[in-house]
């Protein structure tokens, strides 16, 4: 097997950025990039359609503007898939969006054209992005421009008539605060609908969004999806023995050593009962198989609550490069190959098309 995948750090605060607290963040995160994109582009061009009409009083330079804000987004697009860390891209072509408002207004007059005001428009989609930090960086990053430009290319203009400034500052400041706790109470009913009350792991709602949006990105980037389906054996034994309390605990720690185990951008889910399922972006067969025999080591080799062992039998499966990623195929094949792994004996790890890696002692 190949030892060129990243291994993460021995906990899972590892996966937690500045701008994103957890998986589920980063979940919300992609699944409203995916929402807000069409969208951005129409507002790209309403922006553009109005500096057109604009264009006898104001001149045409602004409008090459817009052309950079584009390119830093549609960059983003395609780095946020390969990236582990996909938000700090987002919020940083987010930034390339603020500083070319900022240029165009300042190419046209500074603090005197009303255009000011449009550093505002990137603000609205802060909260649906990122969490309170980063709407804070956001909006000081706003007014840290709106500030530059009024101050930096006519002060006294700024120092005659405070209002050119303060107007547009409190419309910053206004949709910030409007928009966040609209977005938080959109967060609670999400993470309600999409996480498993007891591990804490995505659920099957959550699933249904992230493999569309993986299909997608397959296409674009030509890049592989694993697949992993585990199931704890003889769980049913653990329940019976110890009672369903001391089962939950240790459903919930299995979650913690399977997550452990992950990159940022490797999710995981629970399907219902001791089953849970892993998708691995840019992931081929050899490596999902490759972090599927690590994480059934992990959970193996751990005593968990009581004294409890338990072992795993995995099934993998991979989408091929250059092919779109469909769910519903690979992970038939996983399922199958999970099921091989079961008849084998248990406690191992057996890949789709009939390879198994070496029985676990």
């Amino acid at each position: 097997m190949r030892a060129d995948r990243p291994v993460p750090a021995e906990h899972t605060p590892s996966k937690a950025s500045w701008l994103c607290r957890d998986e589920f963040d980063r979940e919300r995160m992609l699944d409203m990039e995916e929402r807000v994109r069409p969208y951005r582009q129409g507002t790209l061009l309403i922006l553009a359609i109005a500096l057109v009409g604009l264009a006898p009083s104001l001149g045409w330079w602004p409008l090459l503007f817009l052309i950079p804000a584009g390119l830093f987004f549609g960059l983003a697009d395609g780095l946020m898939p390969k990236v582990a860390r996909p938000e700090n891209v987002m919020f940083a072509a987010w930034v390339g969006s603020e500083l070319t408002i900022a240029g165009a207004v300042s190419l046209e007059g500074g603090p005197r054209v009303v255009a000011l005001s449009w550093l505002a428009i990137p603000v609205m989609t802060l909260s649906s992005r990122f969490g309170v930090r980063g709407v804070v960086a956001g909006v000081a990053i706003a007014c840290a421009l709106m500030l530059a430009v009024a101050f930096g290319f006519d002060a006294s203009a700024v120092v005659s008539s405070p209002e050119l400034v303060v107007a547009p500052l409190a419309v910053v400041l206004s949709v910030a605060l409007l928009s966040t706790p609209l977005m938080r109470s959109d967060i609670q009913h999400r993470s309600d609908a999409v996480i498993d009350p007891l591990t804490g792991m995505l659920n099957r709602k959550a699933l249904s969004a992230r493999v569309h949006e993986l299909g997608q990105q397959s296409e674009i980037t030509g890049e592989p999806v694993g697949v992993i389906v585990a199931d704890l054996d003889h769980f049913k034994n653990v329940n019976d023995t110890r009672g369903h309390t001391v089962g939950d605990v240790v459903l919930r720690e299995v979650a913690y050593l399977l997550r452990k185990h992950l990159r940022a951008f490797d999710l995981a889910y629970r399907l219902g009962g001791e089953e849970f399922l892993i998708l691995v972006p840019g992931s081929d067969l050899e490596s999902t198989a490759d972090l599927a025999h690590r994480l059934r080591e992990g959970v193996c080799a751990e005593e968990l609550t009581g004294g409890v062992r338990v072992t795993m039998s995995i099934g993998v499966a991979a989408s091929a490069h250059h092919e779109r990623f469909h769910y519903t195929e690979v992970f038939a094949e996983a399922d199958a190959a999970l099921y091989r792994a079961k008849r084998a004996g248990r406690n191992r790890v057996c890949l789709a098309g009939g390879g198994e890696l070496p029985a676990a002692a």
